[in-house]
């Protein structure tokens, strides 16, 4: 009997990709990397603006619809680069897939979830440590002798100190 080398711990893709594949297949996508490398496939500024939500095959079996969302000012955009688009998915799925791409607008402030972001927020930047929480972080690293390693000890204890004086 061959004993799994994780130790009880599995890759979360693992555990995910079963799930992804029956959410997607319920929207009609066979091929799940459509959904989940959506900004590899089209570009991260095309993915900033749209999103994938469908695929609809037709009753005669010449090629799918795609179902684009994406806000009422992004839809323009979207519209000249269609064929563009509609190219780099059908790379995705190795095939002539898709033979029309169909666009749907949502409120800039979405329907259901209460907006229509489909890029992730921009990481806000930390507050820079007060002078004084800089010199106690130094003179607590101080004894250590190794550079990388002190500098290490010293960011810790600057966030820590920082965080308990709020």
């Amino acid at each position: 009997m061959r004993r799994s080398s994780y130790k009880g711990f599995q890759r979360t893709s693992t555990l995910l990709r079963d799930r992804i594949r029956k959410t997607g297949e319920t929207r009609g996508f066979a091929v799940t990397r459509v959904l989940t490398h959506w900004a590899e496939i089209v570009g991260e500024e095309t993915a900033s603006i749209c999103k994938p939500v469908d695929v609809k095959y037709g009753r005669q079996g010449f090629g799918a619809t795609l179902t684009l969302l994406t806000t009422g000012a992004q839809a323009p955009m979207l519209e000249m680069q269609k064929e563009k688009l509609r190219e780099r998915v059908n790379a995705a799925y190795g095939y002539n897939a898709i033979t029309k791409m169909r666009i749907t607008q949502t409120a800039p402030t979405g329907f259901s979830e209460g907006h229509a972001r489909f890029a992730p927020e921009p990481k806000k930047a930390k507050p820079k440590p007060s002078p004084e929480v800089q010199k106690e972080a130094h003179d607590m690293a101080a004894p250590v002798q190794d550079s990388g390693l002190r500098e290490a000890l010293e960011q810790l204890a600057s966030n820590v100190l920082s965080k308990s004086k709020t």
